[in-house]
């Protein structure tokens, strides 16, 4: 992350990657709501940060002003390569989006990632096996991490031994933003070289996986083309694997520092499937961006060409005005209507499977260890960037 100026004032300089936003951005969330509920800042060429979920569900919604082609805030707007755009669906808009979206979902049902959840489990109770017998663990880590990266390289056919390029890959494009593009570039290029490759494989070598299945789907009565192919598979890899570790470790973070919410998961397993959503409101970890289509005075804020809008769907979850007592974590809390999967035709398609792993990862490890707690809050440290989560998070067990 290169070295940025600290933030003056929020509500006309804000930056997601200040270190103030990173440890805590919820006091700014709340101060915004009441202060100056869409937020500018003139950093990354110019960006609006609306905070109130009334107004990120507008914009999420709105395809005729904000286009989807790029949703990583960086110094830089992205060519423009629509209609499909570097990732799709995500990066698509209407109407081709629709086609990009249908070619995905079959592919993420209920039934076909309920066929991955032995195996999910099998390899969280082999991670805490491993860890069993420690006073201290790193949950973030040791176990949290490798969660995600297993299971989206099981689906994808990749293998599991690039553990540890899948993670450099996340923490280049959804952390490194700040970087000078000529640093970005080679690391953007890496990936899609990978990417090619592990295709190229699987057309030499067609087996039973996802790639196998998306490069025989059909999009709108043909056959996808490669840069469509690998763009989704880019999609799944990054957005599969960083935004499962951030809300399973948020998750682990929150039950290590509420023991009232551990003991009584422990205690009503059946709870858990709610207090799942909990946190997913609570600790979402998914900021998404646009851009604007066209200078225009949106709601009274002017809005330029090609500005940035940071679509902030954990701040809408926090919204006094859609969430009765929003800080609180009310892990019972049965009318919870959250965005942590998105709002609009964006929503996040993957959210099946984002859902089984984290109800699997906390099952595991809450039979593992009944009682752990924050080894040392201070030593917690949290993400940058668009996806929020603990990247250290040492625990004591017993």
């Amino acid at each position: 992350m290169a070295d940025r100026p600290p933030v003056r004032d929020w509500a006309t300089d804000f930056d997601h990657t200040d270190p103030t936003w990173v440890a805590d951005p919820y006091p700014i969330w709340d101060e915004l709501r009441q202060a100056c509920p869409v937020a500018h800042s003139d950093r990354y060429g110019g960006a609006w940060l609306p905070t109130r979920h009334a107004d990120v569900a507008a914009i999420a919604y709105d395809t005729d002003d904000f286009t989807s082609r790029s949703v990583v805030v960086t110094e830089y707007r992205p060519p423009n390569l629509a209609p499909r755009g570097i990732a799709p669906p995500i990066t698509s808009d209407p109407p081709f989006h629709q086609g990009a979206r249908r070619m995905l979902l079959p592919l993420m049902s209920p039934q076909v990632i309920a066929k991955w959840e032995p195996s999910t489990r099998e390899y969280c109770q082999s991670l805490v096996h491993e860890l069993a017998g420690r006073e201290v663990v790193d949950a973030a880590t040791e176990y949290a991490q490798h969660i995600p990266v297993r299971v989206i390289a099981r689906m994808l056919g990749f293998p599991e031994d690039d553990a540890d390029r899948f993670r450099g890959f996340v923490h280049h494009v959804l952390e490194d933003v700040t970087l000078p593009l000529e640093l970005r570039l080679p690391g953007m290029q890496e990936l899609f070289e990978y990417l090619r490759d592990q295709v190229k494989d699987h057309i030499d070598n067609p087996r039973d996986d996802l790639t196998t299945a998306l490069l025989n789907a059909d999009m709108g009565g043909e056959v996808a083309d490669l840069s469509h192919v690998g763009g989704t598979i880019a999609l799944l890899l990054l957005a599969g694997i960083d935004t499962t570790w951030s809300a399973i470790g948020a998750s682990i973070w929150h039950l290590a520092s509420h023991p009232e919410d551990r003991d009584r998961l422990v205690k009503e397993p059946d709870l858990l499937p709610t207090a799942v959503e909990e946190f997913l409101r609570a600790y979402a970890p998914v900021t998404m961006a646009r851009l604007v289509k066209h200078d225009m005075d949106w709601h009274g804020c002017p809005m330029k060409e090609d500005d940035w809008i940071l679509l902030s769907f954990p701040a809408a979850n926090r919204d006094p005005e859609f969430f009765v007592d929003p800080d609180e974590v009310i892990i019972d809390r049965t009318d919870n209507r959250h965005a942590a999967f998105g709002l609009g035709i964006h929503r996040c398609a993957g959210s099946h499977l984002a859902r089984m792993e984290l109800r699997v990862a906390l099952e595991v490890f809450l039979d593992a260890f009944p009682v752990f707690h924050l080894d040392d809050p201070a030593a917690v440290k949290w993400s940058a960037g668009q996806v929020r989560g603990p990247r250290t998070l040492p625990v004591h067990i017993g």
